[in-house]
């Protein structure tokens, strides 16, 4: 016997935002069926491996497909932000930026690819390849062309479905923001050797709270972040927005700097009171991967284990506010 995944406050927060047809009978065990995306997540079983509670594998798997292209979690993520803020629980005075990175079980691996999106990104590829100079005689370029072939191919593979050759096999990484409450504000995923710094306007970007009126909020009062994140980019950016940047400087930035003299600007300063508050995203970090199904990504699609992480996001939130209520 399974122990239940939801409890009736929290699915008080999930029912409204599930899709239902406008004609024919209200499906059955709707709610059973939630459970089991939970459970899969959670425990990081395979679908055939769930429990009878939820109903059969084929039916439950079937149903989080149609939930995820139907962006479902990622509106109840969205939703229940906006639900915080209709309640005045919503913080945006300190939002914290940091990334993990998860590694990825072998299972994930082995994304099919359309022919014709393979034959795009390929046809992509070789213009590149050909803008470059290349070594050697005819005949070992021609001894090579079939090898190079298959390496592209696979390496065009791996990126579509998000996955990055790192120090120990393949990964991605987890790029997202944080209120003061370690509630999670947006969530990017991108191959595990991309930079912080890069993916920090894009994450900026996806904070946005709904309001019971008026336009959204999608200033915040300050960002903190370690010093990944500290380039003139990301600076500049903050700067033109208004928006008070809590990161450290490198010391390498520093010295280069220094030895500029005049010409090299003003010292650079954070408020190390509010820097002492980033440990919010890390404490964050930690939440999201109590799921094992979030720790290790186990999906081959990256749209599948991206709405895994809004269920999981959406979740925390619903904690939160079954709380405070």
């Amino acid at each position: 016997m399974t122990r239940r995944q939801l409890t009736n406050a929290q699915w008080k927060f999930i029912e409204p935002y599930l899709p239902i047809g406008r004609y024919g009978p209200y499906p059955e065990r709707l709610r059973e069926q939630f459970e089991g995306v939970i459970w899969r997540f959670r425990s990081s079983g395979q679908w055939r491996e769930m429990p009878a509670e939820f109903g059969p594998w084929a039916t439950v798997y079937g149903r989080f497909r149609v939930w995820r292209d139907a962006a479902v979690f990622t509106d109840l993520l969205e939703g229940l932000i906006a639900e915080g803020a209709r309640m005045g629980r919503t913080d945006l005075s300190l939002v914290s930026v940091d990334s993990t990175t998860v590694r990825a079980h072998h299972d994930a691996a082995g994304l099919r690819v359309s022919k014709h999106l393979m034959e795009a990104l390929e046809e992509a590829a070789q213009e590149q390849e050909a803008a470059r100079p290349k070594r050697g005689g005819p005949e070992e370029q021609n001894g090579h062309t079939e090898r190079r072939r298959v390496r592209r191919r696979h390496k065009l593979r791996l990126r579509e479905a998000l996955l990055g050759r790192s120090r120990g096999g393949l990964t991605s990484k987890i790029h997202l923001a944080a209120d003061r409450r370690c509630r999670p504000l947006a969530l990017v995923l991108t191959v595990g050797q991309a930079g912080d710094s890069p993916q920090f306007v894009p994450v900026l970007a996806k904070v946005r709270i709904r309001l019971p009126a008026g336009r959204p909020r999608t200033k915040p009062g300050a960002v903190a972040a370690d010093k990944a994140y500290s380039s003139h980019g990301n600076r500049a950016y903050l700067r033109k927005r208004g928006i008070k940047a809590v990161i450290p400087e490198k010391r390498d930035q520093a010295a280069n700097r220094k030895k500029k003299g005049t010409r090299g600007g003003r010292p650079v300063s954070h408020d190390a009171d509010l820097y002492k508050e980033r440990n919010t995203v890390e404490r964050l970090i930690n939440k999201l991967k109590a799921w094992r199904g979030i720790a290790t990504r186990y999906d081959k699609t990256p749209d599948s284990y991206l709405a895994g992480l809004h269920l999981r996001a959406a979740m925390i939130w619903i904690d939160d506010l079954i709380k405070t209520t």
